[in-house]
């Protein structure tokens, strides 16, 4: 099988509260960075804003996971970063249980990217952090 699909995606915090900041956001780009590559999946781009979070990943027969293979999901490998990644900062930052039922909204953004060069969209996501 040959493919490469690459995704954008967005998601916040319940309530897009700015919790993703004072060192939440260093280990959250850890904790996606090394779950996107146990799942097979490649970490093109990733800026943590307070109150969002922007990703471009890649997918392609690189990766033999079948977590990022296209008749398997994005929405699977979305889910499984948005889970770890929930349950390793909540346990590792407290105050985050205090003030957040659960720490992401149920929803999130997601588009293919195919309309716009690579470049642009990578240039686009680390624009958000300035």
């Amino acid at each position: 099988m040959v493919y490469s699909c690459q995704f954008h995606v967005v998601w916040c915090p319940k309530y897009r509260r700015p919790v993703l900041v004072d060192g939440v956001d260093v280990r959250l780009k850890e904790t996606l960075c090394q779950t996107a590559k146990e799942l097979g999946a490649e970490i093109i781009e990733l800026e943590v804003m307070p109150d969002h979070i922007h990703l471009l990943c890649e997918a392609s027969p690189r990766a033999l996971s079948r977590a990022v293979d296209p008749q398997f999901g994005i929405h699977r490998l979305v889910k499984r970063l948005k889970g770890r990644s929930s349950r390793l900062l909540r346990q590792e930052f407290p105050h985050l249980k205090r003030c957040l039922p659960g720490l992401w909204t149920n929803s999130y953004f997601v588009a293919t990217v195919g309309g716009a060069p690579l470049s642009i969209v990578k240039q686009y996501i680390e624009q958000q952090g300035r």
